[in-house]
């Protein structure tokens, strides 16, 4: 059985690992620990930078994804952004996200959130199906960036 769970501070250790992974994985970067366990210890300290939710299967965390906000004056009320997803290679393509998925989306309905919204890397096919299958689409915006490096 699957559970859809806030993250606690004592998740960051499987956070910070998936993280590393992840950047590996998809951009062939290899990111500086450190650094990346002082970000997710900030989002743990400051809950205005974002909240992480992780899926557990039999006590052990296998996925994680964080939730950051942006204020819509359009809407006037915040738009939730899915970053940093990352289901473990064992448990891909077995539903776990779509399952983290319906958990936030109840979730943004609940608190009167506008809408959901994410980016992908642009050759990450298979995770781009896979967003598409949960009914979300790519046809309104363009993403663009300027990223200190």
């Amino acid at each position: 059985m699957i559970l859809i769970r806030k993250a606690v501070p004592s998740d960051a250790p499987s956070i910070v690992d998936f993280q590393l992974r992840m950047a590996l994985e998809t951009e062939d970067m290899k990111l500086v620990p450190e650094i990346v366990t002082k970000g997710v210890d900030a989002v743990f300290n400051d809950s205005s930078k974002g909240q992480y939710y992780v899926a557990e299967a039999d006590g052990i965390v296998i996925a994680s994804l964080l939730i950051t906000y942006e204020w819509s004056d359009w809407r006037n009320c915040n738009v939730w952004w899915f970053q940093s997803v990352y289901v473990v290679p064992g448990f891909r393509r077995t539903g776990v996200f779509r399952k983290m998925y319906s958990h936030i989306r109840e979730l943004a309905v609940l608190m009167d959130i506008a809408g959901l919204r994410l980016y992908v890397e642009t050759k990450n096919s298979k995770a781009q199906k896979t967003y598409e299958a949960l009914g979300m689409s790519s046809e309104h915006y363009a993403f663009y960036e300027w990223m200190r490096k």
